[in-house]
C-alpha cells in the first residue's frame, strides 16, 4: 500500500467538529460508517478511513473489456446496471435471474461503507454474515473477476483511475438533484442509516451544504459532463431513461457495439418496468432485507418517478432548490431535461 499511497493525490480532511455533531445527531452509525472526511480539491465527502481503499481504486488495474456504470447515488444506478448487463450479455435473462446484481456488477467501494467489525457484531449467525459479505465486495475480489467485468461506482471520475476513459467504457447517469435528495433520503431511512424521526427537510439542508455522502453533488456531475464527448463515455439523464427507455437502450447497445432487434428492446423494456423491476429478486437486495440490514416495510426499488420531489418540498424548499441549482449551473451548459 505504501507504493499506492505515493501515487494517490488526495488527502483526507475532516469536516469541522460542529458539523460532525450534526451528522451524529441525524445518522445512526450502528452498521454504516459516518461520512465525515473530505477528499480532493472538490472536497468530496467520504468515510474517515476511505483513503486506503481510495488509493487502491485509483491505482487498480483496468482492462479494455471493463464496463463501468458511474453515478451519484440514487440516479437510476441499479436500473442502468441491469440494462447494461443484459445488453452486453445478449439478453441472458436466465443468468441474470440466477445471480444477484451485486454479484454480476459489484459496487467497488462498498467495503468502506461498513463500520469496522460491525458485521460480526450486529450479525451473530454465520449464514447471515456470509450473506452480508456477498454484497460488500473487497477490491481483491473485483481484481480476480474474469473478463468482461461489470463494475459500479459512485465515485466522481476524478477519484477513479486517471486511465479509466482511455481504457474502458463508462456509462454515467445524472438526475435532477431534487429527485436525488428525496430518493437518497428514503434509501437512507430504509437502510437504517437515519435515527428515528430524522426528517426530510433536515436531510435536504445537509444535502445542499455538501454534508451528505459523495457530495458535492454538482461537482460530481460537472466532472462527467465535461467528459461527455469522450468516445468511451456515454452520458445519460435519468429523465431520458424514464421518458424513452427503448431509445436509451438502443444508445447503450450502440455504445457497447451490440446489434439488437426491436423484439429484444421491447422485452427488455418490459423487464425493466418499475412494477416488474420491484419484483425482481436479483436486483432488489431481498437477501439483505431478510437478514435485517434494512427495514422489512419498504423496498429497495421504490417509485422511480420523475418530479416526485414536488410531494416532499414546501414552497420555501422549492425556492431554495431553484436558487441553489441556478447558482451551480451558472458556469456550465449542463441542464436537466424537462419532460
Amino acid at each position: 500500500m505504501s507504493e499506492l499511497n505515493k501515487s494517490y493525490p488526495f488527502k483526507g480532511v475532516d469536516v469541522d467538529p460542529e458539523q460532525i455533531e450534526k451528522l451524529k445527531n441525524y445518522y445512526d452509525d450502528t452498521l454504516f460508517a459516518l461520512f465525515t472526511t473530505r477528499y480532493g480539491p472538490k472536497g468530496y465527502l467520504f468515510t474517515k478511513d476511505f483513503g486506503s481503499l481510495g488509493a487502491e481504486i485509483y491505482n487498480m488495474d483496468l482492462r479494455p473489456s471493463d464496463i463501468f456504470v458511474v453515478t451519484f447515488p440514487k440516479c437510476g444506478t441499479t436500473w442502468t446496471q441491469e440494462l447494461v448487463w443484459l445488453v452486453a450479455n445478449d439478453f441472458n435473462y436466465e443468468a441474470a435471474a440466477a445471480s444477484t446484481l451485486n454479484t454480476r456488477f459489484p459496487f467497488i467501494e462498498s467495503s468502506v461503507l461498513m463500520n469496522n467489525g460491525s458485521i460480526s457484531t450486529v450479525f451473530k449467525d454465520d449464514k447471515l454474515i456470509e450473506s452480508m459479505v456477498k454484497n460488500v465486495f473487497k477490491l481483491d475480489n473485483v481484481n480476480n473477476l474474469p473478463s468482461p467485468r461489470f463494475l459500479k461506482s459512485h465515485l466522481p471520475l476524478s477519484m477513479l483511475s486517471p486511465r479509466l476513459l482511455d481504457t474502458c467504457k463508462v456509462v454515467y447517469v445524472a438526475r435532477d438533484p431534487r429527485d436525488v435528495a428525496v430518493s437518497f433520503y428514503h434509501h437512507s431511512d430504509l437502510m437504517k442509516m437515519l435515527k428515528e424521526g430524522s426528517d426530510f427537510k433536515t436531510y435536504w439542508n445537509l444535502f445542499i451544504k455538501d454534508l451528505i455522502s459523495w457530495t458535492p453533488f454538482f461537482e460530481h456531475l460537472k466532472e462527467a459532463w465535461e467528459l461527455r464527448n469522450h468516445p468511451n463515455m456515454l452520458f445519460l439523464f435519468y429523465e431520458e431513461l424514464s421518458q424513452d427507455l427503448a431509445a436509451c437502450a438502443r444508445r447503450i447497445a450502440k455504445f457497447l457495439d451490440k446489434e439488437v432487434t426491436e423484439e429484444q428492446i421491447e422485452k427488455l423494456c418490459d423487464h425493466l418496468k418499475i412494477d416488474n423491476f420491484k419484483k425482481n429478486k436479483s436486483v432488489n437486495l431481498k437477501d439483505l432485507q431478510q437478514i435485517g440490514v434494512f427495514n422489512s416495510k419498504g423496498s429497495f426499488i421504490r417509485e422511480g418517478k420523475v418530479g416526485g420531489w414536488r410531494k416532499h418540498f414546501d414552497e420555501e424548499m422549492a425556492q431554495q432548490a431553484e436558487q441553489w441549482m441556478e447558482e451551480n449551473l451558472r458556469d456550465t451548459d449542463l441542464r436537466f431535461p424537462n419532460f
